[in-house]
């Protein structure tokens, strides 16, 4: 991965933490995209520490339930780097109860969903033109289960944390999909993937304090990041999925996702909701590449 430019969002902790050393011990340029905290100063130190590649580990600010500050963070990427081989979504959130970001959107749907969304479209130029390049989007298992409710994407009607938060992953599954239709022919490929059950701080903060303890005991029996991590590095370094793209992985194997994750008609309905709520994205490339 020398020569090769990384973004990794959701880097302060957990998979995300995991996948950024991983990435820079194979000699790869990570950029760490996490919000400016004490918490994430020390995430950045440790990533640098334990690759041992200090400057090839560098930290852009980012709040991503924040479409301002996504653009925000674009742009300092673009003044900073003229290449951009893997683009790999990461961060995720699970709230426990229906809360608004700044914008005014539903905050799983605005972090799981919309901020890949956006951050993808608006560097989808530079990763077409550094091409063959990546995009990795971390998914779950959760969206096995899930269906899409148009009528309830944020909640409105109902908030049911686990159903809003295997909604949202199985619409990063479609974004994901439709995604390695638009960009057929551009040798950007795009996959997702279910990391297993790993210990994190997903669905931890903001608890009561029991369910915190229940989940602290819980985590006994996860998985570490490091295990997380495995399948977000295969799919962003290994030569053997080179050009495989709309594809569900898990423990670095390809396997069955929702069926639903390959709707066309979903997707693209889906797609304008998203477009509508970010501004305009990227047309489909596949007819003018080819």
């Amino acid at each position: 991965m020398k020569g090769k430019v990384c973004i990794v969002t959701g880097t302060s902790a957990g998979i995300g933490k995991a996948t950024a050393i991983g990435l820079a011990k194979l000699d790869a340029t990570v950029v760490a995209v996490m919000r400016d905290s004490e918490k994430s100063n020390a995430a950045l130190t440790e990533i640098r520490m334990r690759s041992g590649k200090n400057e090839s580990v560098v930290h852009i600010a980012a709040d991503l339930s924040s479409q301002k500050s996504i653009s925000e963070f674009v742009k300092e990427f673009n003044a900073r780097f003229d290449r951009l081989d893997v683009l790999l979504n990461n961060a995720g959130v699970n709230q426990f109860k229906r809360i608004l970001t700044a914008d005014g959107i539903e905050m799983t749907f605005a972090v799981n969903v919309l901020a890949p969304f956006l951050l993808t479209n608006l560097l989808t130029e530079k990763l077409i033109a550094s091409a063959p390049s990546r995009i990795v989007n971390v998914s779950s298992s959760t969206s096995n289960g899930a269906r899409i409710d148009f009528d309830n994407l944020q909640g409105e009607k109902k908030y049911s944390t686990f159903g809003i938060y295997g909604q949202s992953k199985l619409a990063l599954n479609l974004i994901t999909v439709e995604l390695s239709r638009r960009l057929a022919g551009t040798l950007v490929t795009a996959n997702f993937l279910h990391p297993g059950v790993i210990r994190t701080e997903l669905g931890t903060r903001d608890v009561h304090p029991v369910l915190k303890a229940i989940a602290g005991f819980v985590k006994l029996f996860m998985g570490s990041p490091e295990k997380g991590a495995r399948t977000s590095i295969y799919l962003a370094s290994s030569p053997e999925v080179e050009g495989i793209t709309g594809k569900y992985f898990s423990n670095q194997k390809e396997v069955t996702a929702n069926p639903i994750s390959f709707d066309e008609a979903t997707a693209k309905r889906l797609w304008k909701v998203c477009e509508d709520m970010t501004g305009p994205s990227i047309p489909s490339h596949a007819t003018a590449a080819s």
